[in-house]
């Protein structure tokens, strides 16, 4: 079986990767044309069949036949000129890949890390790089780590990570009742999946839209011979384990592309393609919107109907876009030739910090009854001003009126780690069915930023308690 022993690579970054960690990976088709697939959390290199099949033609891996394996690329000149090798590797944590124990091992950046010492092991000098999901956003790592290698980027059902895997709460006070209580029971049903008919319900809700589901391929629905499928894989290749899971969890949740990797991407000269399922309940397509909008011009949005697994739901729409994101490549389009997005990068300039209202700093409110507090102090709003950096600072307060649901909210947001501790600090603490949280910040702006971030998660923490908290354990 094919691996790539990632401590042994020599990667273009030069950089010092985990020990003993090997990714498993298969070759499909042959051609000078090279493209690495990057799967989601929880998937496996399967999970890329249909795109497998619509870019080279077949779904059998190169290694399939040992009696030819080797000869397949080497000569690529028999091969056809107009040839696609596709690879698909299963990420770490997952599949037949290593699974590293500590969460601190499964960051998007170390999993682009794997990627890119796989096209080393591959000897291939660039690629076009195609993500899924979590896979997307580990090829915007990949992308911005080592753009000189990419010959485009195709992100499908992507977000910017953490809280963006959460419908925004501007957005909740409408769709709630339809779209965000599927989500929340959607995540618990996952969370509490123990065996392949449990995980392969959840999943098809979490793949596929309803409408999807409920159609009927002769006398069956389309769930009913899912469900069976899916049961039959999660089978054969077992429930993904806890470090894997939770490690691939906290890769997803701490993922965060800065204004410089964004800036890296747009400027690199490749085409990017922005594909989304509109009725995708886990990544919200208002983030992937945004992302492909910043992305202008060498973006294109590419908005489907269908759900979180649109690859599958829709293959003939997705191929022809992949299709047509490499030709587009190798013809060199112009970028604004390219984009169907407007330009909205002109800049909007921030409020100051003096701005700062009692208004903006409204407590939220919860149907349970939770009762709130809130108190903000800083430079601008006082007489005296604290004699170290950390110059403003907030109080929060929540009353859940019992330990076991303010326990359940604070290890719900312990993993949301601040992304900048050189500027804001947060400590949490729970006493007497109370959450408190203490905030302090160089300035008013990263103080704003933090609070009001840390309220939405706080807000469908809350939610969820409201929702489904009846025995939901810690």
């Amino acid at each position: 079986m094919p691996y790539c022993e990632v401590a042994s690579q020599k990667t273009s970054l030069n950089s010092q990767l985990n020990n003993g960690i090997k990714i498993f990976y298969r070759t499909y088709g042959c051609g000078p044309t090279k493209v690495l697939l990057i799967i989601g959390l929880a998937g496996t290199h399967e999970s890329w069949g249909p795109q497998i099949k619509g870019l080279t033609g077949s779904d059998k891996p190169n290694d399939a036949d040992e009696t030819t394996t080797g000869e397949l690329c080497d000569n690529e000149a028999g091969c056809g000129g107009d040839g696609i090798e596709v690879c698909a590797f299963d990420n770490r944590g997952m599949g037949r890949s290593s699974v590293p124990t500590k969460k601190s091992e499964y960051t998007t950046r170390i999993m682009a890390k794997d990627a890119i010492a796989l096209l080393d092991h591959l000897g291939w000098t660039n690629a076009h790089i195609f993500g899924h999901s979590m896979g997307a956003m580990i090829a915007s790592k990949v992308a911005a780590m080592v753009p000189e290698r990419v010959l485009s980027l195709a992100l499908l059902n992507v977000t910017g990570g953490g809280f963006e895997c959460f419908p925004k709460w501007r957005d909740i006070k409408v769709i709630f009742l339809q779209l965000n209580r599927q989500t929340l029971s959607i995540a618990i049903r996952f969370l509490k999946a123990k065996t392949p008919e449990e995980r392969a319900a959840v999943d098809l809700d979490t793949h596929y839209s309803k409408e999807y589901l409920e159609e009927y391929v002769g006398s069956t629905t389309r769930r009913a011979i899912l469900y069976q499928e899916y049961v039959k894989a999660i089978s054969s290749t077992g429930m993904q384990s806890n470090h894997g899971f939770e490690g691939q969890v906290n890769a997803c949740w701490t993922h965060k592309m800065t204004r410089t990797e964004i800036e890296l991407i747009r400027s690199a000269g490749f085409l990017v393609s922005v594909i989304h399922g509109r009725y995708d309940v886990i990544a919200q397509i208002y983030y992937a919107r945004r992302l492909a909008e910043k992305l202008y011009p060498v973006a294109r949005m590419v908005d489907l109907p269908g759900g979180h697994l649109v690859s599958h739901e829709r293959t003939e729409e997705i191929n022809k876009a992949l299709i047509e994101l490499i030709d587009a490549s190798k013809m060199k389009i112009n970028p604004h030739e390219w984009t169907n997005l407007p330009n909205k990068r002109s800049a909007r300039p921030l409020p100051p910090s003096s701005s700062i209202s009692s208004a903006h700093w409204g407590s939220p409110t919860f149907p349970l009854r939770v009762s709130v507090s809130s108190n903000l102090r800083g430079a601008s709003m006082a007489a005296s001003v604290v004699p170290d950096k950390w110059e403003f600072s907030c109080d929060l307060e929540v009353d859940y009126q019992s330990d076991e649901n303010s326990s359940i909210v604070f290890a719900a947001l312990a993993v949301d780690k601040e992304l900048q501790p050189d500027k804001v600090k947060r400590e949490m603490t729970v006493s007497n069915g109370k959450l408190s949280v203490h905030f302090e910040a160089v300035e008013a702006r990263f103080l704003r930023a933090s609070y009001s971030a840390f309220v939405d998660v706080l807000i469908l923490a809350t939610k969820t308690i409201e929702e489904f908290g009846k025995g939901m354990k810690l």
